[in-house]
C-alpha cells in the first residue's frame, strides 16, 4: 500500500522548533521515489543531527548506491532536537524521513551508520518515535530490520539487543546483496515471517543477527562463550571488503544541504585503508588493506562531483591522504585544472613525514592557505614508539621550520593523553614539543607572529587493535596530568600566548570506552541513560557523566561488573572479547603480539608499513582473500578543459 507523507501535518507545526529548515528535505540531488514502483525500502539514518548528518561520506554513498537499483528505494533520517522530539510526541507525529517524509516503520529496513558509540542513545529515541519496538524480540512483520553499520558497528554487542543485524565494513556491495534476500523473501510471500529473512541473512555469513548467538559469563563477569543457538548459523561473521574503489566512484551526486552543516565541500575518498600500524587506531586496522583509487577517477570524480553540487571547495580523504602513492600528481593536476578559478582544494588528513611543501604549496595555490594540523599523538620519542607512530621530534621540526618558512602562520598539534605505559613526563613533553615549534617558527620566519594550537584528546582503547587488552586512564587522573600540561604550557611567559591548548576533560572518554569495548549487559546501561533524558551524547552541552554513572550502578546492580570493569581493567589473554566472534580478517595472536612489542622494557618494538615491507601477517589478505592495491599507475591527471 501507499505510504503517504507525514509533511501536510509536520508543516504547520515547523515554527515551533528551531531550525526547522533541517526537517523539510528537498536538497539539490536528493532523490524522491514512487513508493509502488519498488520492492525494498530502506530508511539510512545517521544517528545524530542534521548538521553533522548530512555530510556523512558512508550514509551518501549508500543512499545514491541503493537509489540507482529501481526495484530500491532508499531515504534519509537524522536525529531530531528535543524542542522537535517534543513536538512530535506532542503530536503523534512519528520518525519521518526527509525525501518523502514517511514513517520510518514503513520501511523494510531501518539502516543505522555509527561512527562513534556515543549515537547510540539518539537511535533508542528513533525506535521509539518510529513506533518500533526497542527490543529486536519484541518485533513483528511489521517492523523492519533494524540494521547497524560504520566502525562502531565493530562491537556491536551493547546494543545487540536493540537491533536485529549488523554489517561489518564496507558497505557498497552487502546493502544491495541484503536487499536481494529480502526481495527474493517478499516475492515468495515472506514464508517464515520475519525469523526466516533474518535466518537467511545470517547464513551468509555476511551479516551478523545478535539473538541467533547467545553468551555465557562465568561467575567473575567475563565471558565463557559466544555460541549460535540455531543450526545454520555460521560461528564468526566475518567483514565485507571493496576490492576495486574505481567501480564504485561515490557520492556522483552529492547532496547539497539547506542549513548549514560542519562540513561544505564535496568530498572524494582517495584510498581505503591504512597500514602504518599505529597501535590505537581502530580504523587503520579495520579497514585494512590499502586500496587506492585511480588518478583519473579521482580527476574524473572531482570535475562531475563540483558540477553536480557547485561546491567550491574540494576535500581528498582518507585515513592520511599524502600517503597516496600519486599525491603529487594529483595535486599538481587539481591545481592546474582549478588554477585562477574559485575551486579550492583541501588534504584534511597529512601526517608529519609525509607533508611535503610543494605538495602544500599546489594546495593553496588559489590564495587559500589555512592552517596546517599534524597529529604526533604523543608527547615525547618514547611514547610514539609505544603506539608505533614513527615520527621523531626531529622529523616534526624540520616540518613546521619548512611550513613557517614558506609563508605559514598557524600549525595545530593533535596528542592524546592516557596511551598505555604512559607518565607525566611524556604528557609535560608535549609542552616542550610546542615551545620548540614556536621557538622554530620565529626563527625561520624572522616573525613573532608565529602560533600553534595544541588539541588532546583522551585516550580510549578500541576493539580489534593491538590496544584492545590496555586498561584506560581514569577521568580523574587524565584530568590531573592535563593540568599539569596546562601549567607546564603558561608557566613561560615567552611562549604562552603563542600556543592555544584545547582539551576535553576525561569524562567523555571513560563513557565512550565502556561503550566501544562493552558487552550485552551494556546495553541495560544505555537503555537506563535514554530513559533518564540522555540525548545527544557527542555533544559537550547535552553529555552527562553523572547521568552515566547513576545508570551503571543502576543498570549493573548485583553483577560482578562495574563501570571500572570495563574501562580501567587490562584484560589477559586468555579473556574471551565481547568482539571474538566478528571477523576483521586481523589474526588475534598477531594483535596480541603487537600489544607485548609496544610494552618491552628495553623500548618499544617498532613495526614498519607492509605497503612497503614484506607481509608482517596481521592475517587481513590471505583470511579475507583481499591484496593491497596500490600505485603508481604512471598516467598523469591533465586539465580535461581551460576552466
Amino acid at each position: 500500500m501507499t505510504v503517504e507523507s507525514l509533511f501536510p501535518r509536520l508543516e504547520a507545526l515547523l515554527p515551533q522548533v528551531q531550525k526547522p529548515i533541517q526537517y523539510v528535505g528537498g536538497e539539490l540531488n536528493s532523490v524522491s521515489k514512487d513508493w509502488d514502483s519498488v520492492s525494498v525500502r530502506w530508511a539510512l539514518m545517521y544517528p545524530d543531527a542534521y548538521e553533522v548528518g548530512l555530510p556523512n561520506q558512508g550514509v551518501q554513498i549508500l543512499y545514491e548506491v541503493l537509489n540507482e537499483r529501481d526495484h530500491i528505494l532508499a531515504e534519509r533520517t537524522y536525529s531530531v532536537w528535543p524542542d522537535m522530539e517534543k513536538v512530535m510526541r506532542d503530536n503523534g507525529i512519528p520518525q519521518f524521513t526527509l525525501d518523502g517524509h514517511r514513517p520510518v516503520r514503513a520501511f523494510d529496513v531501518f539502516g543505522l551508520s555509527f561512527s562513534t558509540e556515543l549515537g547510540y542513545t539518539n537511535m533508542l529515541t528513533a525506535l521509539d518515535l518510529a513506533g518500533i519496538p526497542l527490543y529486536a524480540v519484541d518485533r513483528t512483520d511489521e517492523d523492519p530490520i533494524v540494521l547497524a553499520g560504520g566502525h562502531a558497528a565493530f562491537n556491536p554487542e551493547p546494543i545487540a539487543d536493540f537491533i536485529d543485524a549488523a554489517v561489518l565494513g564496507d558497505g557498497e556491495e552487502i546493502v544491495l546483496a541484503i536487499s536481494d534476500v529480502i526481495r527474493e523473501w517478499k516475492d515468495e510471500g515472506r514464508p517464515g515471517g520475519r525469523d526466516e529473512v533474518l535466518m537467511r541473512l545470517a547464513a551468509s555469513g555476511g551479516v551478523y543477527i545478535p539473538k541467533f548467538f547467545t553468551v555465557e559469563y562465568l561467575t567473575d563477569g567475563r565471558i565463557k562463550r559466544v555460541a549460535p543457538n540455531r543450526t545454520g548459523v555460521p560461528w564468526r561473521t566475518a567483514k565485507h571488503t571493496v576490492m576495486d574503489l574505481d567501480a564504485w566512484p561515490y557520492p556522483k551526486k552529492p547532496l547539497v544541504p539547506l542549513a548549514e552543516t560542519v562540513h561544505e565541500r564535496y568530498s572524494v575518498e582517495i584510498f581505503r585503508g591504512c597500514t602504518r600500524g599505529c597501535r590505537f587506531c581502530q580504523a587503520g586496522m579495520i579497514t585494512r588493506p590499502v586500496r587506492e583509487r585511480s588518478i583519473t577517477t579521482i580527476g574524473d570524480m572531482v570535475e562531475n562531483g563540483l558540477k553536480q553540487s557547485g561546491f567550491e571547495e574540494v576535500g581528498l580523504l582518507s585515513l592520511s591522504s599524502a600517503d597516496h602513492s600519486e599525491i603529487g600528481e594529483v595535486a599538481k593536476g587539481l591545481g592546474d585544472r582549478y588554477e585562477g578559478s574559485n575551486v579550492s582544494l583541501s588534504l584534511p588528513s597529512t601526517r608529519v613525514d609525509a607533508f611535503n611543501i610543494t605538495l602544500a604549496n599546489e594546495f593553496s595555490r588559489n590564495g587559500r592557505r589555512s592552517g596546517l594540523t599534524f597529529a604526533p599523538e604523543g608527547g615525547s620519542d618514547r611514547m610514539r614508539k609505544v603506539i608505533n607512530k614513527m615520527v621523531t621530534e626531529e622529523d616534526l621540526i624540520r616540518t613546521v621550520a619548512a611550513a613557517y618558512s614558506h609563508g605559514w602562520r598557524q600549525v595545530k598539534l593533535y596528542f592524546m593523553c592516557g596511551l598505555p605505559t604512559e607518565t607525566d613526563e611524556d604528557v609535560l613533553a608535549i609542552a616542550d614539543l610546542a615551545k620548540k615549534v614556536i621557538a622554530t617558527g620565529r626563527e625561520v620566519s624572522g616573525r613573532r607572529d608565529i602560533r600553534c594550537t595544541v588539541s588532546i584528546g583522551g585516550f580510549v582503547p578500541k576493539p580489534h587493535t593491538p590496544f584492545q587488552w590496555a586498561s584506560q586512564l581514569g577521568a580523574e587522573e587524565t584530568d590531573a596530568r592535563l593540568s599539569k600540561l596546562a601549567a607546564a604550557i603558561r608557566s613561560d611567559r615567552n611562549y604562552a600566548k603563542a600556543i592555544g591548548f584545547r582539551y576535553h576533560d576525561g569524562k567523555p572518554g571513560i563513557i565512550e570506552g565502556l561503550l566501544s569495548r562493552g558487552d550485552r549487559r551494556v546495553g541495560r546501561v544505555i537503555e537506563q541513560v535514554w530513559r533518564d533524558g540522555g540525548r545527544f551524547d557527542g555533544w559537550s552541552e547535552h553529555f552527562s557523566f553523572d547521568r552515566w554513572v547513576e545508570a551503571t550502578e543502576k543498570a549493573l546492580a548485583g553483577e560482578p561488573v562495574d563501570l571500572a570493569w570495563y574501562t580501567t581493567r587490562e584484560r589477559e589473554y586468555a579473556e574471551v572479547l565481547p568482539w571474538d566472534h566478528l571477523d576483521s580478517g586481523l589474526d588475534r595472536d598477531w594483535l596480541w603480539e603487537d600489544w607485548q612489542d609496544s610494552l618491552e622494557e628495553d623500548g618499544a618494538i617498532e613495526v614498519e608499513d607492509c605497503r612497503w615491507t614484506p607481509c608482517f601477517d596481521c592475517g587481513v589478505c590471505p583470511q579475507m582473500g583481499t591484496e593491497i592495491q596500490i600505485g603508481p599507475t604512471g598516467k598523469k591527471l591533465l586539465p580535461l578543459s581551460v576552466v
